[in-house]
């Protein structure tokens, strides 16, 4: 299967993603399925890509996530304390 690009997303990725995480999605779609992985597989890699970087609002549209996620999830793994 040949690469796809932001063009060929469905509307439903990008109306919900902005122009940043379309590409993030679309990088790590295309990389998977080179890799031999299913659509449904590379997928699924693509949303857990731009899991890492965004989260949805309440708009329903995704947002990049605040920087300081790495100091709250380093509390979050030792416990707080």
């Amino acid at each position: 299967m040949a690469d796809q690009t932001i063009n060929e997303l469905p509307n439903e990725i990008t109306e919900q993603l902005p122009e940043h995480a379309q590409q993030i999605f679309v990088a790590a779609l295309n990389a998977a399925q080179s890799n031999g992985m299913s659509e449904e597989g590379a997928r699924e890699i693509a949303w857990n890509s731009v899991k890492n970087e965004y989260e949805p609002g309440s708009d329903g549209k995704w947002q990049r996530k605040p920087e300081d996620t790495a100091i709250h999830n380093k509390s979050v793994v030792s416990g707080g304390n």
